[in-house]
């Protein structure tokens, strides 16, 4: 019965692992694309303006 335990355990640690990851990879996309934002933004600013 010990290695249900350990099973539950690793399905458990695998779906939270999951979560946090899902979590921060979504967060970093928001943000590279706001980077990409503001560089086009100050790109075109440069260029047309300068």
């Amino acid at each position: 019965m010990q290695n249900v335990g350990y099973y539950i355990f690793i399905l458990v640690a695998v779906v939270v692992a999951f979560i946090v990851v899902k979590k921060v990879a979504s967060c970093m996309i928001k943000s590279m694309i706001l980077l990409a934002l503001v560089v086009a933004l100050a790109a075109i600013y440069y260029l047309y303006f300068m």
